[in-house]
């Protein structure tokens, strides 16, 4: 199934019940909420596909993911606008949190705010050695409050607050590892899409109702995100508007 148009695309290929999933944008793959939408609907349907045993979520290009986009983050004028851009992003990590299937990242390159949130929802991540890390969203004025919980639920507290509190310092895949964003990373591309492969193909041999099971205790004590995230999408909604927002991201843009 593919979704696709101007403005970037998800594609997903289906094969020994294995879905790779992959997302494309090219602003560096960052995400408007157009495919935001479309990303949740995939997520949705591949976790009641019984044709699939596990997701590998992935991008293309040499980004993993740049996080919001730019251009509609300038475009938003008022606060239902912005809490419904951010509770895009709230969709989709709660879509990888319930989500019967393994959701598998693939992290091939750097991966900035909302990027980070994705990479935190997969339940298991190999990177490659240059998907350095970084939170921005302090600098432009507003904060990563949708994705915090993902994140901190993989790094703890204490990384996360690292993050957030230098949104100029990019943090590296070795870092990333040592926190328990990333459970192994690789010198090259093709040893990366190897080692995904191969352990993909071994979470498919498994017992898919195990797996299903399995995935529920890992996510146990999130029951709560089917409200907090779109709270915290809200606080994202009122601070987008603000004039130090609207004038960091002119300057960004230049």
């Amino acid at each position: 199934m593919s979704a696709e148009n101007t403005n970037g695309f998800i594609r997903t290929q289906i094969e020994n019940k294995i879905a790779t999933l992959t997302f494309s944008h090219p602003a560096s793959n960052s995400f408007p909420g157009d495919l935001l939408q479309k990303l949740t609907e995939e997520l949705n349907a591949l976790s009641h596909n019984k044709e699939v045993n596990v997701v590998i979520f992935q991008s293309e290009g040499k980004t993993f993911c740049a996080g919001a986009s730019f251009d509609e983050l300038l475009s938003i004028t008022d606060f239902e606008s912005g809490k419904k851009f951010f509770s895009g992003f709230a969709n989709v990590i709660n879509a990888m949190r319930n989500c019967s299937k393994i959701i598998l990242g693939k992290i091939q390159g750097k991966a900035v705010g909302g990027g980070v949130g994705l990479a935190s929802a997969c339940d298991f991540a190999f990177a490659y050695q240059d998907a350095s890390i970084k939170l921005s969203e302090i600098a432009i004025g507003i904060g990563p409050f949708v994705i915090e919980p993902a994140v901190s639920r993989k790094i703890g507290k204490t990384a996360m607050t690292q993050l957030t509190l230098q949104p100029n310092t990019w943090q590296t895949a070795d870092w990333a590892i040592e926190k328990g964003l990333y459970a192994d990373i690789f010198d090259s591309y093709g040893e990366l899409d190897e080692a995904v492969s191969a352990f993909a193909k071994k979470l498919a041999s498994y017992n898919p109702d195990a797996l299903a099971e399995m995935k529920k205790v890992f996510w146990e004590g999130t029951e709560n995100w089917d409200t907090l995230l779109y709270e915290r999408a809200a606080i994202s909604g009122k601070l987008v508007l603000s004039d130090f927002t609207k004038n960091a991201l002119s300057e960004f843009k230049k």
